[in-house]
This record gives structure tokens, C-alpha cells and sequence, in this order.
């Protein structure tokens, strides 16, 4: 339930704010839906009557997460994940902004359908969500979606979703259109033909499994064919989801040379392996797949230096009916949403990850890309903030999460930090009690 929007001063905390790479005890204080002040000693006498004061006790207060790569259902497939239940899942995991998927039924290629998102969001859920729109016409591939009025009418980026455009005029024309209208194009690195039949990470593991695996060369490929067209159109790029070496040296000519190209990685890659599959595990099947240890290290070092942008939940609920079924025949995907922010701060226990970045990725980086507020503790900017407790211990139950869908790769894990609290616009929207 929303609370009121008085005043708030989060006192006694630890103030992070990876915008500006300042991590100091203080208090932070909010009214009016903006970000006051954050310094040392605001202290109870220095903020307006009627103020809720909380005592943070030490505790991490840091900008709100904004997830840029998450499936919700509505329109089409509500039985997976409404609006309304993906903002609940969001807010019990500190996320304050959600960037949802365009592969809805109808696809979000059209004004009608990006405004229906904005207001059934604005009218069910309790934190910002901002739609992607097609990239091409029913996420088919083939013919370009109107990029400039799916702009005009509120669409953050564009993407086909969990579909990669494999003609690759399409592709160069989709970044000289965008380019244009200044418009980000976020896209899915898998060659579908080399991925073919291939259901988890090619290799020893998925010979001894008996099962088909996917090439990494799968995703190298199609990364290095999208980074030439952007060097040839000088275009906006993202690569949705990088999971392995062999693309992050891709990426990495890429950025030397100059070019407008970003990325991210899911949570699942950066703290996952294709060895937690171990016994034919649906709930670990996902599209990329997980991938050797070494290149779950090659990711997480490319993180901390800054070469991988994002990290995201890749959310995608999937219902027991598929889920439950050979693992060659399961649908691929896992829920995310509510988990990204402690399965990250494993990294950060871990001593792989510094605090810092991986915030930084899971809030100012997105914002920036998109070209969202939030990201930041600035005095003046919208109030969306998290306080976390990164040390409390805690056994996962799925059957407490908030998503409509069941299927995470964590169930019963155990867990070190979670969220206290997520405010977004002032308003506290959820309280761990």
C-alpha cells in the first residue's frame, strides 16, 4: 500500500550514490517527491513538521534500480505477469523503474498500444514503467516499425524482444532510421540458425547431459555483424544480453573506436553456471543460456571495469505448465525482478564486485541510457531510493515472491542483503516487515 507523501529523512544511513561515486554516512532527505539533501547531520531539527523520520541504522540508502530488460504479460499473456503484479515483484526488490519488453500480444509496435501500456501502468502499478517498442512489425524481422511516432508516444528504446533481426539490411536501416530520431535500438545477439535446436551452453557438460548445446559463436557472430553496421551508420546501439568472452573483446574494439555502443548482462550470467543446471533443472534454462564459469568470471571483470554497462534482471515469468516438462522441452526463461539486487550483492561478498559499480549498473547507467531521471541522489532529483540491508541472512521462498509465476533459479538459496524499503516519487511503496 502507498503511503502518504509527506516528508521523509532517512537518518543514519550510508549514502551511496554511484552517479557521483560518493559512498559517506549521512541522511537523506526527502519532500514533494524530490530529493532534498543527502550530507552528514540533517539531523530530526532541520527538517519541515510532520516529517517521517526513519532510522536507517547503517543501513545502504542508494537510488532506486531501473531494470531495463523485463517481460511483462499485459497486454496478452496475464496469466504470466500483469503490470500491477511485475511493480509489486519491483518494489520488494528495490527496483523503482521497469523497462518492459514489446513481445506482448498484440507486440508493441504501434502509438495505441504504447499509450495502453503507459496508462494501465499509470493506473496499476506502484513504481515507473516505460515501454520498448518493436523494432520491426510484429517482431518479425522484416519491415521497420514506425520509429518516430513510437517515440513521440512515449517508447524508451527499441527492440524485438527475445527475437534477433537476422536480415542484416533490416538492420542497417533500422539504425539509420533510429539514428535520425536519436532513438536507442536494444537487440537480442543470438543467430537463430546457429542456435537451431540448442537448449544449454555448448561444451563437455552438455555432452554428458545428452543434450544439445548453443555455440557461443551463436551470439559472437551476430554481436560482430551489429557493431560494422553501427561503424558504417554511426547509429545507437545496445546489446540486450552478452554472456560470454569471446563478445565482451568484441565490445571492446567497439568502444575503443568510438562508437555509440553499450551493453548489458542479466544477473542469472553474472552469478550463475551452466553447471547449476545439474539435474536437468528447467527453472535454470534460459535464452542465452548459461555459460562456462570462465566466462561468468569474464563478465563480472568486465563489469567492474566498466566495459559491460547494465545489469538487468532479464525477467521473464513462465508458468508451471511449461516449465515443468524435459528440459529440452521446457520454455527457456526465469523471473528476476524481485531477486537482481541480492544475487548481485553476492558479487559484491564475494569481493568480485565493488558496491559501487554494481549499483551504478543496476540504476545510474540504465537511466542515463534510456535518458530517464533516477540514477542519482542529487539534491533536486525525483525521489526514487532504496535503503537495503546488505548483510541480513535469508533462505529464499518462492511461494512468498510477488510475481505471478514461480520459476526462479534461487528457490531456497541462501541469501545475504535484501531491501528495507523502495520509495519511488516520495511515496514509500514497499516496507520489509
Amino acid at each position: 500500500m502507498l503511503s502518504d507523501r509527506r516528508p521523509i529523512l532517512l537518518a543514519n544511513a550510508r549514502i551511496v550514490d554511484p552517479s557521483r561515486d560518493l559512498d559517506f554516512p549521512g541522511d537523506l532527505l526527502i519532500a514533494d517527491g524530490v530529493i532534498r539533501d543527502a550530507k552528514r547531520g540533517i539531523g530530526a531539527a532541520g527538517v519541515p513538521e510532520g516529517t517521517e523520520i526513519v532510522d536507517c541504522r547503517g543501513n545502504i540508502v542508494a537510488p532506486g534500480l531501473v531494470d531495463m530488460r523485463a517481460f511483462v504479460g499485459e497486454p496478452g499473456a496475464e496469466h504470466r505477469e500483469t503490470l500491477s503484479s511485475a511493480s509489486q515483484a519491483a518494489a520488494a526488490g528495490g527496483v523503482t523503474t521497469i523497462i518492459s519488453q514489446p513481445d506482448t500480444t498484440p507486440a508493441i509496435d504501434d502509438p495505441a498500444v504504447v499509450d495502453f501500456v503507459q496508462r494501465r501502468a499509470r493506473d496499476t502499478a506502484i513504481v515507473h514503467i516505460h515501454p520498448m517498442a518493436a523494432l520491426t512489425k510484429g517482431l518479425k524481422g522484416e519491415e521497420l516499425a514506425e520509429i518516430g511516432l513510437l517515440k513521440a508516444a512515449g517508447a524508451v528504446a527499441f527492440t524485438d524482444g527475445a527475437r534477433s533481426v537476422v536480415n542484416a539490411q533490416v538492420m542497417r536501416r533500422a539504425l539509420v532510421y533510429a539514428r535520425d530520431f536519436e532513438a536507442l535500438i536494444v537487440h537480442h545477439t543470438e543467430d537463430p540458425d546457429l542456435v537451431g535446436e540448442g537448449v544449454m551452453n555448448e561444451g563437455e557438460f552438455a555432452a554428458r547431459l545428452g543434450l544439445i548445446g548453443v555455440p557461443n559463436a551463436a551470439e559472437t557472430i551476430m554481436l560482430e555483424r551489429d557493431l560494422r553496421l553501427v561503424a558504417a551508420t554511426e547509429g545507437r546501439y545496445h546489446a540486450a544480453s552478452l554472456t560470454c568472452a569471446e563478445s565482451l573483446e568484441v565490445l571492446r574494439r567497439a568502444k575503443e573506436t568510438g562508437l555509440a555502443v553499450s551493453a548489458s548482462a542479466s544477473i542469472n550470467h553474472l552469478t550463475l553456471n551452466e553447471i547449476d543446471i545439474g539435474p536437468y533443472r528447467t527453472f535454470f534454462k534460459m535464452a542465452p543460456p548459461l555459460r562456462a564459469e570462465d566466462d561468468r568470471k569474464a563478465l563480472v571483470a568486465a563489469l567492474a571495469e566498466g566495459l559491460i554497462d547494465v545489469v538487468m534482471s532479464d525477467h521473464n515469468p513462465q508458468d508451471v505448465e511449461v516449465k515443468r516438462l524435459p528440459f529440452a522441452e521446457a520454455a527457456s526463461g526465469a523471473i528476476g525482478i524481485e531477486t537482481m539486487l541480492t544475487a548481485g550483492l553476492r558479487l559484491v561478498h564475494s569481493g568480485e564486485l565493488k558496491l559501487t559499480a554494481l549499483l551504478k549498473a543496476m540504476s545510474t547507467r540504465p537511466a542515463e541510457l534510456i535518458g530517464l531521471p533516477g540514477g542519482t541522489l542529487r539534491s533536486g532529483a525525483a525521489a526514487d531510493v532504496v535503503v537495503i540491508d546488505p548483510d541480513v541472512p535469508w533462505v529464499l521462498d518462492r511461494n512468498e515472491l510477488k510475481s505471478k509465476c514461480r520459476n526462479t533459479p534461487f528457490d531456497e538459496a541462501r541469501l545475504q542483503g535484501r531491501t528495507l524499503r523502495t520509495i519511488v516519487a516520495g511515496r514509500t511503496v514497499y516496507e520489509y516487515v
